[in-house]
């Protein structure tokens, strides 16, 4: 990573016990202010961020193993995005595209579609956020085929707002209290290989068994001519980082193409160079209709996308797409100079050193401790499942309590999954081995503790 110039020192260092007083004071002052249904996983406040390091207020330095939820791919103050945000705001921060429209817009839509799957014609369309980019790509679907049913799977999750949360599967804390919710979404059965049943010979259901499953699912409860949409995460994401079996999207894709069914790749955690490819759907050879983009895109502003075939989006009517702010030129700035760094510095590549680096050390280490149920992932979008030793009930406390105990230590890892027991490592994909090294030796440490607490043995 000789290519890169950190601006922090790329080392762990701890202070004060986290958190500090000043993170404190601002704590306290959060409680007087801030709703309190706006959670934070972390309790230490950002005073500068930069290749894998998050400096705090209290000056410790933490290793950042989660990127803001998957955002900071190119780090959180990378200096070419910096520099373009800071050119196109001296010039103007905003005209509103539906308005007085500028270049920025025209070349994000040209550069998602020359790296989206597929050599279709495509067209796109810029929103704020991935919710609102899924929530598009219904609306894109429902237009263009006439139908208005929506299929979605167990453990998705795709946004917080109303219809997104409809399209979301778990309760709390997402849906909890906010229905009534959109109607005309269906759920069926997602691939899960570590918690599938087995088939009657003992052996894995295989993704086209999965998917057929789901297929039937649908045929039976909906009908296939009903059907506008399937939206999937190819990698679900909080759901925990559910790795599909393989040949389970392909299967999906080939039945909703006989179909006529819209098929949407949800990417907004998976996308742009995440998972080792451009596109999560590209290891499998998947060619969605429809992907929605997000997170990573701009290098933290907020930026979204819908990119397509070009016949789907086109038979939306004129202004029946858009907002105020979809496709801010600030925003569209950051996303050209983004993707440009990321082939820059083949990010693609840099996640799948980061998947070897830390598989072979979470494998090692899941080798020995029985809590640990399974590791998974593809590139720099890893997981470790906790259970309950000698079973594969879920332990959603040893994943608190291992994410507490590195946040202790100095390193930042975020939770997830329907049960609450996943660990998930979503690394900047600029984080040097050296660091990625330490922080990933600094969550073994935090593990072996929760288990041997578990068995009671001293640590």
């Amino acid at each position: 990573m000789s290519e890169i110039e950190y601006r922090i020192p790329q080392q762990r260092r701890l202070v004060t016990e986290l958190p500090g007083p000043r993170s404190a004071a601002l704590d306290e002052r959060r409680r007087n202010a801030v709703g309190a249904g706006v959670m934070s996983s972390v309790p230490v406040y950002t005073a500068d961020a930069d290749g894998g390091i998050i400096l705090d207020v209290d000056g410790n330095a933490l290793i950042d193993l989660g990127s803001g939820i998957a955002v900071t791919s190119v780090g959180a103050s990378d200096s070419a995005v910096v520099a373009a945000i800071r050119e196109q705001a001296g010039r103007f921060t905003h005209t509103c595209f539906m308005v007085t429209p500028y270049e920025g817009y025209i070349a994000v839509a040209e550069k998602l579609a020359e790296l989206t799957p597929g050599n279709h014609a495509k067209r796109t369309v810029l929103f704020n956020s991935g919710a609102e980019a899924v929530e598009n790509a219904v609306k894109i679907a429902r237009v263009a085929t006439g139908r208005k049913t929506v299929v979605v799977f167990d453990h998705a999750y795709h946004g917080r707002t109303n219809l997104t949360m409809a399209m979301t599967a778990k309760n709390k804390p997402y849906k909890e209290g906010f229905g009534p919710f959109a109607s005309d979404v269906h759920r069926v059965a997602a691939s899960y290989p570590f918690r599938d049943d087995l088939n009657h010979d003992g052996t894995p259901i295989s993704g086209p068994q999965a998917a057929q499953r789901a297929i039937m699912q649908i045929d039976k409860q909906i009908g296939a001519h009903n059907v506008a949409a399937i939206v999937i995460e190819p990698i679900q994401g909080e759901g925990g980082f559910i790795v599909p079996a393989e040949d389970f999207l392909p299967a999906l894709v080939d039945w909703a193409k006989a179909n006529g069914i819209v098929f949407v790749a949800d990417e907004v955690q998976t996308g742009l160079a995440r998972t080792g490819r451009w596109f999560a759907c590209d290891d499998e050879g998947v060619v969605p209709d429809l992907v929605t983009i997000a997170k990573g895109v701009a290098g933290g502003m907020p930026l979204a996308a819908v990119t397509g075939r070009a016949d789907l989006i086109d038979a939306v009517h004129g202004g029946g797409l858009g907002g105020t702010y979809g496709g801010n030129p600030v925003a569209c700035a950051a996303a050209l100079a983004t993707l440009a760094r990321m082939e820059e510095l083949d990010l693609c590549g840099r996640a799948r050193r980061i998947e070897q680096i830390a598989t072979e050390k979470l494998r090692s280490l899941a080798d020995d401790m029985d809590v640990i149920g399974e590791v998974r992932g593809r590139g720099a979008m890893l997981a470790v499942e906790l259970v309950r030793p000698g079973t594969r009930e879920p332990d959603p406390e040893a994943a608190s309590e291992i994410a507490a105990r590195a946040l202790a230590d100095g390193v930042i890892v975020l939770t997830c999954g329907t049960y609450g027991n996943v660990i998930r490592l979503l690394p900047p994909l600029v984080i040097s081995d050296e660091l990625l090294v330490e922080g990933l030796d600094v969550l073994a440490d935090a593990v072996r503790a929760v288990a041997g607490a578990l068995v009671g043995t001293p640590q």
